[in-house]
């Protein structure tokens, strides 16, 4: 029978470099460059990029995902601003396809505003409910009777009395 072999800790340490090596590459960024027919169209397709949210991500933006998804919505933001369409035609049909959640900052109107109008309004219900329960809460002096009344009279009067 053999021996079982000891681990050496170099061993262990070039190992664990291979494998940081190995996580390290696969991190890389998609970098993608496309060619503008003018400065002005690219400063729209970085602002657009910036508005639009990815489907899949839900937390980024088209520019910041490195999902499949996005790389397709960045080539048709491409593709459409070179046609010529406007930021407005552009956003418009990105919502038609995907829904006012592709966009950061959602228009005020129809679905989203319940999104507008709801931190408002249960702000102002919290304040009527505040304002109602310590409006109907009955004073420290109601609801007691004579000879208590009397002896806090007493106390006020004279101090604490000793036991």
């Amino acid at each position: 029978m053999k021996a079982a072999k000891a681990y050496c800790p170099q061993s262990l340490l070039i190992f664990a470099a291979f494998v940081m090596a190995l996580a390290a590459t696969s991190t890389h960024a998609v970098i993608e460059t496309y060619q503008f027919s003018s400065p002005e169209l690219e400063l729209r397709y970085y602002a657009l990029s910036q508005e639009l949210r990815c489907p899949k991500c839900q937390n980024q933006t088209i520019a910041d995902s490195n999902a499949p998804i996005s790389k397709d919505l960045r080539e048709l933001l491409y593709r459409r601003l070179e046609e010529g369409a406007s930021d407005r035609e552009i956003l418009d049909d990105m919502v038609s396809r995907y829904g006012e959640f592709v966009r950061y900052r959602p228009g005020v109107g129809g679905v989203t505003l319940w999104l507008w109008v709801a931190p408002l309004a249960l702000l102002a219900l919290a304040v009527l409910i505040v304002v109602s329960v310590f409006r109907n809460r009955p004073s420290t002096v109601d609801g007691l009777s004579d000879e208590q009344r009397e002896r806090i009279d007493a106390l006020n009067r004279n101090g604490p009395v000793e036991p």
